[in-house]
């Protein structure tokens, strides 16, 4: 299948045998819970993976070194309500500074247009790359919405949408 060159499918074997369970009719409810979390966790770990870097000088206990830290804009994670909660943690694992806002979205079934109808997002928002958290992407129309609602200046930066369904990510839109 061909993907768009935002788009980055993920076929890690970690990922494959996680989502082999999920998505067992067998899998118990805490199972289930904790499979998310944890592919969520290996989906972050892709979706951060071209972060950049600055050199910062620290003291080991066997001398001074130069190593590395992420540098530029800070991170929000921001799960569609309800389902991209179950993801929250497992992202938060990597990355616990993070902000973490949240949306809540529907389809109108007439017009098939997205309607909020809840949203609380960090006060920054506009200064960090988000990360969208949405398990079920079912709808097309979902990924666009949040990326207008998210841009309401100019101002360009990375979005991210990390789902369990089609395991696609990094939308840099």
């Amino acid at each position: 299948m061909q993907y768009s060159e935002n788009v980055f499918v993920m076929d890690h074997p970690l990922i494959k045998h996680k989502l082999t369970y999920l998505r067992d009719k067998n899998t118990g409810s805490k199972e289930f819970r904790q499979l998310v979390s944890e592919i969520a966790t290996l989906e972050c770990y892709e979706a951060t993976r071209d972060l950049p870097l600055m050199d910062t000088h620290i003291e080991t206990p066997v001398g001074p070194a130069t190593t590395q830290i992420i540098a530029g804009r800070k991170l929000a994670f921001v799960p569609i309500l309800r389902a991209g909660l179950g993801m929250v943690d497992g992202v938060l694992t990597l990355v616990p500074a993070a902000k973490v806002g949240h949306i809540g979205l529907y389809r109108d079934p007439e017009t098939l247009a997205p309607v909020e109808y809840y949203s609380k997002l960090p006060l920054d928002i506009e200064e960090r790359d988000v990360i969208l958290l949405d398990p079920m992407l079912l709808y097309k129309c979902i990924l666009v919405y949040p990326k207008l609602h998210l841009c309401s200046n100019n101002s360009s930066y990375h979005f991210y949408l990390l789902d369990l369904i089609l395991l696609l990510n990094v939308l840099v839109l």
